[in-house]
């Protein structure tokens, strides 16, 4: 993968992590961090697709490399509520 692929990969995984954490009404930090909710909202994403026998909606090829645009939104809002919700579920508990 060329340096310009990796960026537009990780452009696109931002862009669908901050869609993500939008919809969950989360955010947990700047722009590398809504990158990375967006690369593990693809894989959750793309994993929740698969067990399910969903199709892939909207997937974009950079480099060779497939990114499911809609299951990585759905992913990363998934993902953002659980984790907002342990963060807000632990933060009650010690008070």
């Amino acid at each position: 993968m060329s340096i310009f692929g990796f960026l537009l990969l990780l452009l696109i995984a931002a862009i669908c992590g901050g869609i993500g954490q939008s919809i969950s009404g989360y955010s947990f930090g700047g722009c590398l961090v809504t990158s990375g909710v967006g690369f593990i909202g693809a894989i959750l994403g793309k994993w929740i697709a698969t067990e399910l026998g969903l199709p892939e909606l909207w997937t974009i090829v950079i480099s060779g490399n497939p990114f499911p645009v809609i299951w990585s939104i759905i992913g990363a809002a998934l993902f953002t509520s659980v984790l907002g919700a342990l963060i807000r579920g632990r933060n009650k508990i010690k008070a």
